[in-house]
């Protein structure tokens, strides 16, 4: 029979620490709860006080909780109804980010043909490019169509601290006027991973994610440094700047990543509205570049890149009081409004 479906995250309540649950029916159980039923079903879990404890040993974990859910499914058409286990209502619990403190992120950047051609028309190509729009969206297209030909993955790392949860609020910086949105298929890897083979990448996926990669356009170029380039640790490192969430998806729920569908709402009005076939480099892809140049890691997150209908093409940034909603078929939808940074309590979140 196959498996019920589930979602595994981080949530607390009342202030707790963060624990590692199973969601199942918008009903949430600890899944170290699960512990003493794994062990009756002869498939112990390997460390389940958080989601990277669970990743570590990802393949007897995915094994286990499979099982263990297969058998509440046939006590029970409800998990509510098993009293043996202490199931919370997913509405009374506070959502984290599924994975809290993953090792490495790393970004795809320029990774959606119309998004790049769409930012090279609004932004140009560098501090001082002076040429009119046709001529930057002749010039983008040329080197769009190179890049699926010939070219290669670019790839840049943000660091762990920026990750926020699904509905929790986003600070913008009180000395930027540009910070703009890009909604993104966050790729969780189960196993470890190093020169991986296209025809293999996918079998290095735990699950998937929703990502917001947000970003201050206005400190992305150093005109003090114009041979260096972008500054992306000033531009998309900022706390809170990678809202992840709500739950990290088992991969085996998703038959292909490149059929998913991303919309990303700003008070309601829909500004990001594309399919992952858009991607230039496709998830196994980017899976088999980052493994050939760096060592992956069970719990690192993949950001694969944003479509097009970003703020920077609309002239439209973020401002206090604005919400965002970005959604992903299949992968539910995160919610954050924005705050001024001066609003902020001043503490670490």
């Amino acid at each position: 029979m196959s498996t019920r479906f589930f979602v595994l995250g981080s949530f607390s309540v009342a202030g707790c620490p963060p624990f590692a649950g199973l969601v199942l029916d918008e009903q949430v159980v600890a899944v170290d709860a699960l512990q003493p039923l794994c062990e009756r079903l002869g498939q112990p879990l390997c460390g389940s006080k958080s989601v990277l404890e669970l990743l570590e040993h990802w393949e007897q974990n995915l094994r286990a909780l499979q099982r263990a859910v297969e058998v509440l499914s046939l006590e029970s058409a409800h998990p509510a109804a098993t009293p043996e286990l202490s199931w919370q209502p997913l509405e009374a619990l506070h959502v984290h980010a599924p994975v809290l403190y993953p090792r490495q992120v790393f970004c795809a950047g320029a990774n959606y043909r119309q998004h790049v051609i769409e930012l090279a028309v609004a932004q140009g190509h560098g501090a001082h490019d002076q040429t009119d729009e046709d001529e930057r969206r002749a010039l983008a297209e040329r080197i769009m169509d190179a890049r699926i030909a010939n070219g290669q993955p670019y790839v840049f790392t943000k660091i762990p601290s920026a990750i926020t949860g699904p509905y929790d609020p986003i600070f913008l910086p009180a000395d930027s006027q540009q910070v703009d949105w890009e909604l993104e298929l966050g790729v969780v890897i189960g196993k470890a991973a190093r020169h991986v083979r296209r025809d293999q990448a996918l079998d290095y996926v735990a699950g998937y994610t929703i990502v917001n990669d947000l970003t201050c356009r206005d400190r992305v170029y150093r005109p003090d440094l114009q041979a260096i380039g972008s500054d992306w640790l000033r531009s998309k490192c900022p706390p809170g700047f990678l809202p992840s969430g709500p739950f990290l998806v088992p991969a085996s729920f998703v038959p292909d990543p490149q059929r998913l569908h991303l919309t990303l709402k700003l008070n309601g009005q829909v500004m990001q509205d594309e399919g992952t076939d858009d991607m230039i480099f496709g998830v196994a892809r980017l899976i088999e570049y980052i493994s050939h140049y760096v060592q992956l890691w069970p719990g690192d997150l993949i950001c694969t890149g944003s479509p097009r209908g970003n703020g920077m093409h609309y002239q439209r940034f973020l401002q206090p009081g604005d919400v965002l909603e970005g959604s992903i078929s299949g992968l539910g939808t995160q919610r954050n409004r924005c705050l001024a940074e001066e609003e902020s309590p001043g503490r670490a979140r």
